[in-house]
């Protein structure tokens, strides 16, 4: 019965590209019109049809870490693009959409994210060894989203262009105090302090990149203009010139976006910038992949910019620019990807092949979203004047903008 109930949910699926399984018994089907791409896969668990129906994101994910799902030639990329390619396009089945229904209604209680459990989900994934990010970072572990602004930019070129975007979007000046939320590894606030001359306090609740990010400010001489601090935002007291926080909203948690900017325009002075940097989705309101929640990011949600805007509106402050980063965090998913897979060997020596599948699934499963499923990336200018920020974008682009506010320290 479930082999016939996969079959139909594929067929639906299915519309272009060529996908061939072979099911457990032996049974191969095609799928799509029979163009490229074409990809073939093997359920090797006669249970799986059951839990693909049930759950397709958590099976799938599930049974490729398990050696349960085989691909042809390993060819993740073909897989997966072809899959979400497709599904973007189909929409749901009828026998799919209460099971969707469920999990929207329950997503509340999965994001519900104060301070001990936002803790414990940062813990899972950012204080795994250091050693990994290593591995497919950039040296200044840039862990969001890099700015192509050419196409044949190197990662490290990418992730220096996204920081000093940012950082012309702030305007900012020498001896202003900005806050950091978020701050990873340090990357963001040490930029700004040595190459703007700003007065920077960063705060995130992962130990390892607390631990790293004063290492690296002591090392650089910076230790007196970036202070790093291991807390939630919602502790930090007094105000600031400039606040920014890049790849953190995404662990906010929708019961929690009118506090996040509650706290954000408590925080910001009347004549300051703040920019929020977050994954988003260009589509209404959903719910995290259950695959995602439970091995990559616990409690984690992309936004809609419905929901965002939304929470910004009753706080009493502008929204002065939106811009829309398209297929950059592909790029640079892709660029992760392959830094991984050239290290892969010595990811096996920190954990076990599972790990590495999995790992591996999740890069590339997010590619693949942004280039085919209306995955993006907002940046949020907010200003408590419209008077804060210039009136065109002028300033951003200008060829002399770079250099003259990357010197203005010096």
């Amino acid at each position: 019965m479930w082999n016939s109930i996969l079959d139909a949910y594929l067929s639906h699926l299915f519309n272009k590209g060529d996908l061939r399984v072979a099911f457990p018994d032996g049974t191969i089907r095609a799928y799509g019109n029979g163009n490229t791409p074409r990809v073939a896969v093997t359920l090797h668990d006669p249970a799986l049809a059951r839990r693909i129906v049930v759950s397709p994101d958590m099976a799938v994910g599930e049974a490729y870490m398990d050696g349960r799902l085989s691909i042809e030639n390993d060819d993740l990329h073909g897989f997966l693009g072809l899959a979400i390619h497709n599904m973007a396009q189909a929409g749901l089945p009828w026998f799919r959409r209460p099971m969707v229904a469920l999990r929207h209604l329950g997503r509340c209680l999965q994001q519900f994210n104060p301070a001990p459990r936002s803790r414990r989900n940062v813990a899972h994934h950012y204080d795994l060894s250091g050693a990994l990010y290593d591995l497919f970072l950039d040296a200044d572990r840039q862990y969001s989203c890099a700015y192509f602004a050419r196409p044949d930019m190197t990662l490290e070129e990418a992730q220096e262009a996204k920081k000093h975007h940012i950082a012309r979007k702030l305007l900012i000046e020498p001896g202003m105090k900005v806050l950091d939320i978020g701050c990873g590894w340090g990357g963001m606030g040490l930029t700004l302090a040595r190459d703007y001359g700003a007065e920077v306090l960063g705060v995130t609740l992962s130990r390892e990149q607390h631990s790293l990010a004063c290492a690296r400010a002591e090392k650089a001489g910076l230790a007196g203009k970036a202070r790093f601090r291991l807390m939630d935002y919602r502790d930090v007291t007094g105000t600031f010139d400039r606040i920014v926080s890049v790849g953190m909203f995404e662990h906010v948690g929708v019961p929690h976006y009118r506090e996040y900017f509650r706290n954000v325009r408590a925080r910001l002075h009347d004549d300051g910038i703040a920019l929020v940097h977050t994954i988003g989705r260009c589509e209404p309101p959903g719910t995290t992949s259950p695959w995602i929640a439970k091995y990559i990011f616990p409690g984690g949600y992309v936004p809609s910019m419905s929901e965002a805007l939304r929470a910004i509106e009753e706080q009493h402050i502008h929204t002065t620019d939106v811009e829309v980063w398209r297929l950059h965090y592909a790029e640079t998913l892709r660029h992760w990807h392959d830094r991984f897979m050239a290290n892969i060997d010595a990811a096996r020596t920190l954990y076990d092949d599972r790990f590495c599948r999995m790992w591996r699934y999740y890069l590339v499963a997010c590619e693949q979203t942004f280039r085919f499923n209306r995955q993006v990336v907002f940046q949020f200018q907010l200003a408590p004047k419209q008077v804060n920020v210039p009136l065109t974008r002028d300033y951003l682009y200008a060829p002399e903008a770079a250099g003259d506010m990357r010197h203005a320290a010096e």
